[in-house]
């Protein structure tokens, strides 16, 4: 019996009733580091709206290590932007001791200010 070019290239089959199914696996993934909540979104973003992508990335075993790299960029982007809002609003370790309430919501507007920068910017753009 002839060999199937998926066989010729070293792939094997196994048996399913009367079928045979090919022993196909995505590739190992040696990148430990965490998706996040930004890597999450941005994955559900492409799957909805550039599957081809998200297909493309996922069977190439480089969608963990994408993800990550966003995740990271975005907080590191959320660092800074939150970092800058404070410095130009007068935020700082003074006010944190006087008014600690005052400190806490301008610090979490700065957040959510940045935030909705990095959506607009990283999130909901690329793929």
């Amino acid at each position: 019996m002839k060999k199937s070019i998926f066989e010729q290239m070293g792939g094997t089959y196994k048996r399913e009733g009367d079928y045979l199914i090919p022993n196909l696996e995505l590739p190992e993934n040696d990148d430990k580091r965490e998706i996040g909540s930004y890597g999450r979104q941005h994955l559900n973003y492409i799957k909805k709206h550039n599957y081809s992508f998200y297909f493309q990335m996922l069977t190439s075993g480089k969608l963990h290590s994408y993800l990550a790299d966003i995740n990271e960029q975005a907080l590191e982007m959320e660092k800074s932007i939150v970092n800058s809002m404070a410095k130009a609003e007068g935020v700082d370790e003074k006010l944190k001791a006087e008014n600690q309430l005052k400190w806490v919501g301008l610090m979490n507007n700065f957040r959510h200010s940045a935030r909705e920068i990095i959506n607009s910017s990283i999130i909901y753009v690329r793929g």
